[in-house]
């Protein structure tokens, strides 16, 4: 700031030129009758207006200066506690059908292997070695899994079974799992099993191993199947079965940071980073159960990474509904 005072014959003349910024600013006063006393007392006054003005253009020096980041608020969410159990398709109870004869010929074959059958239905007929025919049918209704009858066959109550019945064409799907997941599962929790060929079903939990594998430490599990869709015994399966839920404070997979020194999250709090050691729960759909280190509400970095460190400056930019 420049300041002038000058005498002339109307009175004194006070200019005063700011500087502020880029601009330049030119002030004259025209003091009529003013004595020169008076002059200084103007420029001060003006000199500490344009000070608040200049200062009033510069940021707090104090504020940190930093990267732009994008940050959420930890919030609840629930996650459901799932338990996969991988497996292969099984008759849940399969009955062999034999004559209760010895040598008998196959005369007819009523049934094919896939037919669904019921209980009592005829199944072949089979010529009588002193003549005369018998019927061979079924003892129980499901599905044919396997036949071995075919015309002028020999036929007997031992040796290879004529016809074999998934009964009442009931499957299981039978799995192992860790010792640490059989402790969740009861009989009759509900399941979603993905069958290969077959899409999905729906099941519920049969019966569970009383004991372990020693070597693997894994146990059996028998998933019922309950479809009216014919499966494919030894097809692969996968269950998905429900034991419960558990909520708590939720953060984006992105957030978290995995190292020697543990798992952690970067909070930003008075603008500046913080690291917080946290204990992860269960995942599901790209969010990650926090059980401890951190509280609802807390100010996250959406995408974690090594470039930010203890103490940064940044500058929190919320991430949108759309971003989450």
């Amino acid at each position: 700031m420049t300041f002038l005072a000058l005498g002339s014959p109307a009175g004194l003349l006070v200019s005063v030129k700011a500087e502020t910024g880029n601009e330049t600013q030119m002030t004259i006063f025209h003091a009529r009758g003013l004595s020169l006393t008076l002059a200084p007392l103007i420029a001060a006054g003006l000199i500490c207006l344009s000070s608040s003005l200049a200062a009033a253009d510069d940021p707090d020096p104090a504020a940190p200066k930093g990267a732009a980041v994008t940050v959420l608020k930890a919030a609840k969410s629930c996650f459901a506690n799932i338990v996969e159990v991988s497996g292969t398709i099984i008759a849940r109870e399969e009955t062999q059908v034999r004559p209760e004869r010895m040598g008998l010929k196959v005369a007819e074959v009523m049934v094919d292997a896939g037919d669904s059958v019921t209980a009592g239905q005829v199944l072949a007929r089979l010529n009588l070695p002193e003549g005369g025919q018998i019927t061979v049918q079924a003892p129980v209704a499901g599905v044919i899994s396997a036949s071995t009858a075919s015309v002028g066959a020999m036929a007997g109550a031992k040796g290879e079974a004529l016809f074999s019945i998934i009964a009442r064409g009931e499957f299981d799907l039978v799995g192992m799992v860790p010792t640490r997941d059989i402790a969740k599962l009861q009989v009759n929790q509900t399941a979603r099993i993905k069958v290969i060929g077959a899409g999905e079903v729906d099941g519920r939990v049969r019966r569970l191993s009383t004991t372990v594998e020693p070597n693997s430490q894994l146990a059996q599990v028998f998933v019922g199947v309950t479809t009216p869709r014919r499966l494919l015994v030894n097809s692969s399966g996968r269950a998905q079965i429900r034991t419960g839920q558990s909520c708590g404070v939720a953060v984006p997979l992105t957030a978290i940071l995995y190292g020697t020194a543990g798992t952690v999250v970067q909070v930003v709090r008075r603008a500046r980073v913080e690291t917080r050691r946290v204990e992860t729960g269960l995942m599901s759909a790209g969010q990650v159960e926090i059980t401890s280190g951190l509280q609802e509400g807390d100010i996250v970095v959406a995408r974690a990474g090594a470039l930010l460190r203890e103490g940064d400056p940044v500058r929190a930019v919320t991430a949108s509904a759309d971003a989450k």
